[in-house]
Formats: structure tokens, C-alpha cells, sequence
């Protein structure tokens, strides 16, 4: 009888062990939900095409800020409205408006092109940045191939805007590091073998320059590059660690105040603009419009030359 009692009592004890075991071992996968997205090489290649040939600092500020996509339409229209503002007053702006976008938004503040081309494909935002969260390094790798290309093929080089450093990876560079321009090129042209008679220094062009004073260093500039051999991207000097699993948890560390959302609520007016301000921006915007109105026909005289 004593042996019956004890076989059973061996069996409860071994049933109850394989239970607990069965629970412990569901219990990570319950708490890190779906896979994250798989991107194929190909697809990143595409992806990165349009920011490859990026001066690194604002290529590692575009990445971090693409993993929040829902942020950019904001910060893109804030952009736009006070883009006559540059330098120290520009970031005086953004400190006043308390602004309660994630730092590497508030960082783009000065590119109110690059934001617009965000905002105005949101569908290559979001993707731009579940690639990221999910596999930077594949990411990084996918950067250097089509820099790579643009070496290869003669396009691009060092010129008077930035500085490019080839080697076992090939690093650009502003020319002037307070001074950062936006490369405007054409993906199907400078990834591509150029066709004879063709001029291959054209292909790459740089719009106005925007200075990067020491008063944007608290959203991260100055302090932010790639370290391209350990698969690293540096973010105001740390390692930025956001990945598609704890998304939803990490904070990267800026010296820049961060504010909620709700504190419009609070009262809080954003900057108004005087009189001289809003001259200065209709004027600013029919510059920026002329610009983009020659850019288009730069470009439609490329493609009718290429046809």
C-alpha cells in the first residue's frame, strides 16, 4: 500500500514539474510577440537607394528617426513653416516649442526637404524603419554596397561639400563639419554604369548647405556617426540600441528635455511668427519653390537626354 502511495505520489510530482516546465517555456515567446519582418538584400538595397549617399551624420540621424514613423507628418509640416529659420534661432524655436517629437525628429528640424521626402512616402518610411528595428547591421551593409557602386562607376568622390574616405568601407563626410549638405542624385543613374559621353560629375548635385551649430548638440549632433566594422550606429554619442523587440520600451539617451504630448493641454502656445518672420517665409518659400521648379526641369532634360 505505502509503495502504491508512493508511485503516485512520484507521478503527481513528475506531472506537476512537466507543467511548470511548459509554462516557463511558453512564456517568452508570449512576451516577444510576432517575428520581426524579414527584408531580403535586394529589398534593402532599394530601400536605402534615395539616403545612401547621405553625409553619415545625417544618414544615422534619418535612420533613427524613420523607426517613428508616425511622428514624421508633424514634424515635417513644423519644418516647413519655419524653415526661414537657421542656426542658433532655429534651435532657440524648436527649445521654445517644446516640441513633443522623439529627438531624432526634432534633429531632422533643419532639413525640412529631407522630412518632406519622409512624410510624403510614408509607406518607404515605415519600411526604412522596421528594416532598421529589425536588422541594422543588415541595413549598414546594404548602405555600403550602393556606395560602393556610386565609387566604382566614378560618381562618387570628394568635392567641395563632402569628404569621401573609401576603403574596406567607404565613409562620407562633410566637407565643413558645421556645415551639412543634402545630396540630390537620381538612384537609377549613379547605382548604374554611365553611358558614354555622359558627365558623370553632374550626377550628383547639393542644394543649400545647413549649418549645424554647437546649439543642436542636444539632439544628438557632433555626436553621431557610424562605426561601420562593429555594425554600430552612434546617436549622441551611445550606441543606439532600439531594436523591433523592445521598441516599445527603449529611450535613447539625449541631453535634450523631452516633453509629453499632452502638455498642450497644459496651456503651452507654440512660437508665433512676427510680421518680419512671415515675410522672411513667403519669401523663403518662393525660393524654395523656383528651386524645385529647376530641379524638375534638370531632370526632364536628363531623362529626354538619356531617351
Amino acid at each position: 500500500m505505502r509503495s502504491i502511495d508512493r508511485n503516485s505520489r512520484t507521478r503527481v510530482t513528475a506531472l506537476v514539474a512537466l507543467v511548470l516546465m511548459a509554462g516557463v517555456l511558453a512564456a517568452p515567446g508570449v512576451a516577444q510577440g510576432p517575428p520581426p519582418p524579414y527584408f531580403p538584400p535586394q529589398q534593402l538595397e532599394s530601400l536605402v537607394s534615395r539616403i545612401a549617399l547621405y553625409p553619415d551624420p545625417l544618414l544615422s540621424q534619418v535612420l533613427a528617426a524613420a523607426t517613428f514613423p508616425d511622428q514624421v507628418p508633424d514634424a515635417a509640416r513644423w519644418a516647413d513653416q519655419h524653415h526661414y529659420l537657421t542656426g542658433d534661432a532655429l534651435a532657440a524655436a524648436i527649445q521654445a516649442d517644446q516640441l513633443p517629437w522623439d529627438p531624432s525628429l526634432q534633429a531632422l528640424l533643419p532639413f525640412p526637404a529631407v522630412l518632406d521626402m519622409m512624410a510624403a512616402d510614408m509607406n518607404w518610411t515605415r519600411q526604412l524603419g522596421d528594416a532598421f528595428l529589425s536588422n541594422s547591421g543588415a541595413v549598414m551593409d546594404a548602405v555600403q554596397r550602393m556606395r560602393r557602386r556610386a565609387y566604382d562607376y566614378g560618381y562618387l568622390r570628394t568635392n567641395p561639400q563632402i569628404v569621401v574616405t573609401p576603403g574596406p568601407y567607404i565613409v562620407i563626410a562633410p566637407a565643413a563639419p558645421a556645415m551639412v549638405y543634402v545630396p540630390i542624385y537620381d538612384p537609377l543613374i549613379v547605382y548604374a554604369p554611365p553611358r558614354p559621353g555622359f558627365f558623370i560629375g553632374g550626377a550628383i548635385r547639393f542644394g543649400w548647405g545647413f549649418g549645424i551649430t554647437a546649439a543642436f548638440r542636444p539632439w544628438g549632433w557632433g555626436y553621431n556617426r557610424f562605426d561601420w566594422d562593429r555594425h554600430a550606429v552612434i546617436v549622441n554619442n551611445n550606441t543606439w540600441n532600439r531594436t523591433y523587440v523592445n521598441r516599445n520600451t527603449y529611450v535613447h539617451p539625449y541631453t535634450v528635455q523631452r516633453y509629453a504630448p499632452e502638455r498642450r493641454a497644459e496651456g503651452h502656445e507654440l512660437h508665433e511668427r512676427s510680421e518680419r518672420e512671415r515675410e522672411g517665409y513667403r519669401g523663403g518659400r518662393e525660393r524654395v519653390e523656383e528651386h524645385g521648379r529647376r530641379e524638375e526641369r534638370g531632370r526632364q532634360e536628363e531623362h529626354d537626354r538619356r531617351r
